[in-house]
């Protein structure tokens, strides 16, 4: 009930814009959110490097409404795809491909794209796609599937709580283009996604264990220590090499996790998010894992 709460205040634009301009924001955002800017935000992933942590650069934002603006989104990202490069960060890009046009035309998105994947090659980088609700899925696979035969140089993501996941992976397996495996952090109907939480913990497991063992350098999302625990015991029975494979989290959660993962020598990437459109961002974390809510209100009070 509470998850589905918080995803329905995701979607809420007038509470949105009083969230972003709100001067409270810092004490919702700072443990979540690197900063505004792409210098804060590179400051975070050097901190987080010389952690042994890489990272996963996001500049948020989604369903841009205009072509300028969705050339724009493009234009951040090449830039820090540059400045991951100066300054010789361990770091990746994640772009939501509605940033990108989609929404207004699956052309334009793939010409931005296109445009960003240049700048991957030119800089040596590497380019996640996050997936985003279901009517999005087919035009995000075509576009990935597209990118990767003409750079590679990509990973695409795969949500568990979707029925199509399992086949979505087969295919991307075939064509041996990395995944990040995640559960899914959208309102979902019945007729598409797994309503129980059991039945996505389920697939979750059924799907990392595919990947595990038939993936390229599968992305194992998750802050979920079931999930983390069945992943690593699958390593140690059937493998693969520690450094065929990662683990991936948000940045602020679950630290302690975090720690143990990369003392024990696993690889461990951070998504970490920057920029001033936070707010469906945090609910959509908020919703994966309500406890959060514990520490944002522990903060509030101490203000």
């Amino acid at each position: 009930m509470l998850r589905r709460l918080l995803l329905f205040l995701s979607e809420r634009r007038a509470l949105r814009r009083w969230m972003e301009t709100s001067p409270a924001a810092a004490v919702l955002t700072r443990r979540f959110v690197a900063g505004q800017t792409l210098d804060r935000e590179v400051e975070v992933c050097r901190r987080l490097n010389a952690e042994g942590i890489l990272a996963s650069l996001d500049h948020l934002g989604e369903n841009v409404t205009s072509a300028e603006e969705a050339r724009t989104s493009r234009d951040f990202y090449v830039e820090a795809l540059r400045r991951i490069a100066q300054e010789k960060l361990q770091a990746s890009v994640s772009i939501k491909l509605t940033q990108f046009g989609l929404n207004l035309s699956e052309d334009l998105c793939r010409e931005n794209v296109a445009s960003l994947m240049e700048a991957a090659v030119a800089h040596d980088g590497f380019v996640e796609f996050d997936m985003e609700s279901h009517p999005y899925v087919d035009r995000t696979l075509r576009i990935v599937t597209g990118m990767h035969a003409r750079f590679g140089r990509v990973r695409a993501v795969v949500q568990a709580y979707l029925y199509r996941s399992a086949e979505d992976i087969d295919a991307l397996c075939r064509d041996r283009i990395p995944v990040r495996l995640c559960k899914g952090a959208y309102r979902e109907p019945p007729s598409v996604a797994f309503p129980k939480k059991s039945r996505v913990d389920a697939n979750y497991m059924r799907l990392a264990a595919t990947l595990l063992e038939r993936g390229v350098n599968p992305g194992i999302a998750t802050h979920d220590p079931n999930m983390i625990r069945h992943a690593l015991d699958h390593v140690q029975r059937h493998g693969p090499a520690k450094d065929a494979f990662e683990f991936q989290m948000l940045y602020g959660i679950r630290r302690d996790l975090q720690r143990s993962l990369t003392g024990a020598g696993y690889r461990l990437r951070l998504y970490v998010p920057y920029g001033d459109a936070w707010y469906p961002y945090l609910m959509r974390r908020l919703a994966e894992r309500p406890a959060n809510l514990l520490f944002l209100a522990r903060n509030l009070i101490r203000k």
